[in-house]
């Protein structure tokens, strides 16, 4: 079994910039990549928003640009997921968590730096993949600059739709707020100031059938009361789809597992009931020594690139405190 001082896992901003202070702290990290080179952020068009890039960068070159440095510094890059844990549960250091990869590989890790992100929730539609990149996003603070002036759609009738429909539409000329039910979800003082807002159009009970476009989206197909003796088909132009029903982080593998009766059954870092992974603030530390977390895994508010990075920054920092 390999032993190794660090082990990051993910390769988003969180995971690379964790890898270049565990580096530069002669911690000899060891990252894998998961299933997605560079996580979620590569499949973002133009970033002008992260500190360093006065022209912009497309997510593709900014992750690149992370992933050379850590590589330059020393970090062991591997293409991997890991498929189960068995963590240690001394409270002093070194401890030995086990990490299993699904090449067959066993790691015997001293600290361990979560870094895995979350995964936006999608419709489903095979559109959303088509126009990825080219009018579907899931991110309106990410990408809403884009959209000035022109008119967008957000999907969904929770707190998070609303507030990006609030963020868009003091960019766009108009949005669309496209809600499957009849009431709105959030809370009655958000509920209030969409409702109010002359740039949002609320279509209630509605549901998206599909986009269309040539090269990019330029509207979409939706159903109005289906499945009802009303239903009605019909298009809007629009130039920017925004999914906002949610995101799952992706901390399935490190959690805790407890039966019916509460008892825990398998050891793993505690979660929060969204299932992002509690942190000891303001540190990264989980509840399983030598064990850190960051990035968007550990964070349902924030989910920025230069958020995360610098929770990267932390878990490092955190992971060599802990080996001293």
């Amino acid at each position: 079994m390999e032993k190794v001082k660090c082990l990051i896992v993910g390769s988003g901003p969180a995971g690379y910039t964790a890898a270049i202070y565990a580096s530069r702290s002669g911690l000899a990290p060891v990252l894998y990549e998961g299933p997605l080179s560079g996580g979620q952020l590569v499949q973002t068009t133009e970033i002008e928003n992260f500190p360093g890039y006065p022209d912009g960068i497309t997510g593709q070159e900014l992750m690149a640009d992370l992933r050379r440095q850590a590589e330059r510094l020393g970090t062991d890059i591997r293409f991997g997921i890991v498929d189960r844990v068995d963590f240690g549960t001394s409270a002093n250091a070194p401890v030995s968590h086990h990490v299993h990869i699904d090449d067959g590989t066993e790691l015997e890790a001293e600290t361990l730096i979560i870094a895995t992100g979350a995964s936006a929730k999608y419709l489903g539609l095979d559109d959303e993949k088509k126009y990825a990149g080219m009018g579907v996003s899931a991110c309106a603070t990410c990408d809403g600059f884009f959209y000035r002036k022109r008119t967008v759609a957000v999907v969904g009738g929770g707190d998070t739709a609303c507030e990006e429909a609030q963020y868009l539409a003091g960019l766009a000329k108009k949005v669309y707020l496209i809600v499957r039910r009849n009431v709105l979800r959030a809370s009655e003082a958000m509920q209030r100031r969409v409702m109010e807002h002359p740039n949002i159009e609320i279509l209630w009970e509605t549901q998206t059938l599909g986009l269309f476009g040539e090269g990019g989206v330029e509207g979409a197909h939706l159903v109005r009361g289906k499945g009802t003796d009303h239903e009605e088909l019909f298009d809007i132009a629009i130039d920017g789809f925004f999914l906002a029903i949610g995101h799952h982080p992706n901390s399935d593998v490190f959690r805790e597992v407890r039966d019916a009766q509460g008892n825990v059954i398998k050891t793993g870092v505690e979660c929060e009931e969204m299932g992002y992974i509690r942190v000891n603030h303001p540190t990264t530390a989980t509840n399983i020594p030598g064990v850190f977390a960051a990035g968007d895994v550990a964070d349902p508010i924030y989910r920025q690139a230069i958020s995360a990075a610098g929770s990267g920054c932390h878990a490092a920092m955190d992971a060599k405190s802990f080996l001293a």
